[in-house]
């Protein structure tokens, strides 16, 4: 996608030449270089784009008296038939044209003779395709903000209904305190809720326009550069003509939101992958997010969390794949940059599949709560709650708490029982200050109930967080 001249007296199909630089060139490209040159394959996915920049740019040349009304007619009907063609499969697109750009304005120029080929004054393939893709990165942005919003709402709602389900907390893989399964959820939440933010931040800082920055040095048309601005939705035209046709920020900042976002996804995935596994069999997920074996009866294979584990790799690797592209590049524009849609379009594509069966699967879990509640009270999850009470009742420095503990941990560990099952005697013999009050604490149901402070595992508080939530995602 590099410099096109201005097209006014130079036919696009021009068969005694290269079909898109006219006299420049005696002789066509070779089989080769029409093949890595050309991004057609590919970059037709901004057509939507691509026409919405040039309805806008036809409006401001018709307004500076560069395009007659009849002109401006002429273009919108034809750029119309053509989105329907294209909309309908009905568009061929073709590869000697190289790009969607130049695709879409030979049929126009096919369709409407000089009109079309006048729609290329004062704007360069280089701000064009500048201007369509943040136009699609924003229209993806828009689309991925909408998903992960009902990802977090899918969560938020199965932590309202979970909020007092008790299962093991987990740090190093081993239990570590007693938590709830909403608690849980309405972590994954919290996360989601920076990546929406990641998002609205790229979007922020993308919404200026390229268009009329032309090749790299701007153009010596009078063009209102805010007026396409407004047309297309962008805050504020870009200030520097060198620095919008080479920008590839708003890429680079979407890929690296869409790598964190992906590997949040990928967190809950593996989780879901080990609550699904025999040993664990926290939750149940049903035949429409599991496969079987070819040769073995019994699975229940949780694919759809795996391959959203998976898609993560595939995220990472476009962002580093475009920063690569990207590091050694000077000002302005160079071929290399072709590069950049691929990565971003595959991103998008795996991460909204992601978001997409994330929310199926929260939706269709069914957790063994039960089960849960039996592994959290296993691993003398609820030593801490003891240590606490030392502190709070006996006044205990929290490390001679922890110390006295610890003894209580060993002794039941060798007797092969949990806290709760020592004698108060037993107890006594290592701390004679402990009273039966220290019961009351050890059951997994009282450790979350005490767990009140802000952002705490108490019931109470899920229920709260959920709550609040559910009301902001509407």
């Amino acid at each position: 996608m590099s410099e096109t001249p201005n097209l006014h007296n130079s036919d696009l199909r021009n068969s005694d030449a290269n079909q898109q630089w006219g006299g420049r060139f005696a002789a066509g490209p070779s089989v080769v270089m029409q093949e890595i040159n050309a991004s057609i394959g590919f970059d037709r996915k901004m057509w939507r784009q691509d026409i919405r920049g040039s309805l806008a740019h036809a409006a401001m040349l018709t307004k500076l008296g560069i395009l007659t009304l009849q002109d401006e007619t002429d273009i919108k009907t034809g750029l119309a038939a053509i989105a329907a063609d294209i909309d309908a499969g009905r568009f061929a697109f073709d590869e000697t044209l190289e790009d969607i750009h130049m695709n879409i304005e030979a049929r126009l120029t096919e369709r409407i003779g000089d009109a079309g080929r006048r729609l290329h004054t004062g704007r360069s393939r280089n701000d064009q395709v500048a201007t369509d893709f943040r136009l699609w990165v924003r229209d993806a942005i828009d689309g991925l903000d909408a998903q992960i919003a009902d990802v977090m709402r899918a969560m938020a709602e199965r932590a309202a209904t979970f909020a007092d389900a008790v299962m093991p907390g987990f740090t190093h893989l081993q239990t570590a305190q007693p938590v709830t399964f909403g608690h849980h959820l309405l972590a994954y939440v919290e996360m989601l809720a920076r990546d929406r933010g990641r998002l609205a931040d790229c979007r922020k800082r993308l919404n200026e326009c390229p268009l009329g920055s032309a090749a790299l040095a701007g153009t010596s048309f009078p063009l209102d550069r805010e007026m396409t601005a407004r047309e297309l939705g962008f805050d504020r035209p870009t200030a520097n003509s060198l620095d919008a046709v080479s920008d590839r920020d708003f890429a680079l900042e979407f890929l690296s939101a869409a790598a964190i976002s992906a590997m949040h996804l990928s967190r809950l995935a593996e989780e879901i992958v080990i609550w699904c596994s025999a040993p664990y069999r926290f939750i149940r997920l049903s035949d429409a997010f599991t496969t079987g074996s070819s040769i073995m009866p019994q699975k229940r294979n949780p694919d759809a969390a795996e391959l959203v584990r998976a898609k993560t790799g595939r995220i990472n690797g476009a962002l580093v794949g475009l920063l690569t592209v990207m590091k050694g590049l000077p000002l302005a524009y160079a071929k290399d940059m072709q590069e950049d849609k691929e990565p971003a379009f595959d991103a998008a594509d795996a991460w909204a599949l992601s978001l997409a069966a994330i929310a199926g699967m929260v939706r269709d879990m069914t957790p063994d709560t039960t089960r849960m509640r039996e592994f959290a009270g296993s691993g003398f999850a609820t030593a801490t709650d003891l240590a606490d009470w030392l502190v709070r009742v006996l006044k205990q420095p929290f490390r001679s708490a922890h110390h006295t503990t610890g003894r209580l941990v060993a002794m039941a560990e060798a007797r092969g029982v949990d806290l709760s099952d020592l004698t108060l005697a037993e107890m006594q013999s290592v701390e004679p200050g402990i009273t039966e009050e220290i019961f009351g604490v050890l059951t997994v149901e009282a450790s979350v109930a005490s767990r009140r402070s802000y952002g705490g595992t108490a019931p109470t508080n899920v229920a709260a967080q959920a709550a609040r939530w559910l009301k902001a995602l509407g």
